[in-house]
């Protein structure tokens, strides 16, 4: 399944500027969508070496859905707004992409760290709205003597008391109960926030409103990624052959999609694993520290259920030796059980029983 992302932001950040940078997708500013969806393959020199090696029929590489929301405006999530149907298309993210106005504009300087709380204040005002009508379903619960009503209920209630007291979901530091309780809530301000400076150009990228960025996000152990959304939207447009002598140009090492996914996996934990072939190259995501059979889960439901083993080369390994033979004479094939956890970039086959 591919990691789902959704842009917020506020009105003139450059948000769908940045959306443009990454998916190439030219979507227009002004056609007043109410968003805007694209699916990007993740970068990865990795699957190229192995499909250099492999020659497969068909390549799937990880990839990333995003969704671009217009941006949020003061009171756009009051009851009945609009903008609490804007932010039921990112519902399902599993993190929100924050971009926030670093660059000087015509009507005002940047003030970033106040563009981030309002932003934050609509997400709550969605949030408690959400929250208020599941504490009025479980009220009838309640009354007819119903305890884990009335236990969830109490949770519910002591999150909507921090939304009211401005402070998001996550930055509540929730317990296992709480957290439960609002499970089914998605709640936006629960969701991990990865922030994107949008720069005016290169000169900007280490100005005092990113510093400013950077260290509001430290707070939370967020990440913050500078980037100038317009340089990098005008490179995406370039053959793929000349884009690194302009990334160069820019002072850059990576694309945005490369920045920004990396990014993302450091916040959600995630890695990526391979299964190799003549048939496929096939890349998979897990979270850090799933046992073997989880991963193989991804794969396919019967692989979990019916694990056995799992046959392991590093990918360093292969590459090192060229062929899996290779590193099987090499010694460095390596059979594991399901107290193993995935590493990023295991090359593996499953073997397991098939469900009858």
């Amino acid at each position: 399944m591919a990691l789902r992302c959704g842009l917020i932001g506020r009105p003139q950040c450059g948000k769908t500027t940045v959306y443009n940078a990454i998916t190439a997708a030219h979507a227009s500013i002004f056609d007043a969508a109410e968003s805007h969806r694209a699916t990007v393959a993740i970068p990865d020199p990795r699957v190229k070496k192995l499909v250099d090696m492999y020659a497969p029929a068909k390549v799937s590489p990880s990839s990333v859905d995003l969704v671009d929301v217009p941006g949020l405006e003061e009171g756009a999530t009051s009851e009945g707004g609009r903008g609490s149907r804007l932010l039921t298309h990112i519902k399902e993210a599993d993190m929100l992409i924050h971009v926030v106005r670093c660059f000087e504009s015509a009507q005002a300087a940047p003030a970033p760290i106040h563009d981030v709380e309002l932003v934050d204040l609509e997400l709550m005002a969605a949030d408690a709205q959400t929250l208020a009508r599941k504490i009025e379903r479980l009220a009838k619960r309640a009354k007819t003597g119903d305890k884990d009503a009335v236990r969830e209920s109490d949770a519910c209630r002591h999150v909507l008391d921090g939304l009211h007291d401005g402070v998001p979901a996550r930055r509540q530091a929730l317990s296992e109960v709480e957290r439960a309780a609002v499970f089914e809530c998605t709640l936006m301000s629960l969701k991990p926030v990865l922030y994107v400076a949008n720069v005016g150009g290169p000169e900007q990228l280490s100005s005092d409103s990113v510093n400013a960025l950077q260290a509001f996000a430290r707070e939370e152990s967020a990440e913050t990624v500078a980037m100038c959304g317009r340089d990098e939207a005008d490179v995406n447009e370039l053959p793929e052959e000349d884009r690194p002598e302009f990334l160069l140009e820019l002072g850059l090492q990576e694309s945005s999609v490369e920045r920004l996914i990396h990014a993302a996996y450091r916040e959600l934990g995630l890695v990526d694993f391979f299964t190799a072939g003549e048939k496929e190259v096939h890349v998979w995501t897990c979270p850090a520290g799933s046992k073997a059979p989880v991963a193989a889960g991804k794969i396919h439901s019967d692989m979990e259920r019916g694990f056995i083993r799992m046959e392991v080369i590093a990918y360093e390994d292969l590459i090192a030796y060229g062929s899996e033979d290779a590193v099987a004479k090499a010694g460095k094939l390596r059979l594991e059980g399901k107290e193993y956890e995935i590493r990023d970039g295991d090359i593996v086959v499953i073997r397991f029983s098939p469900s009858r």
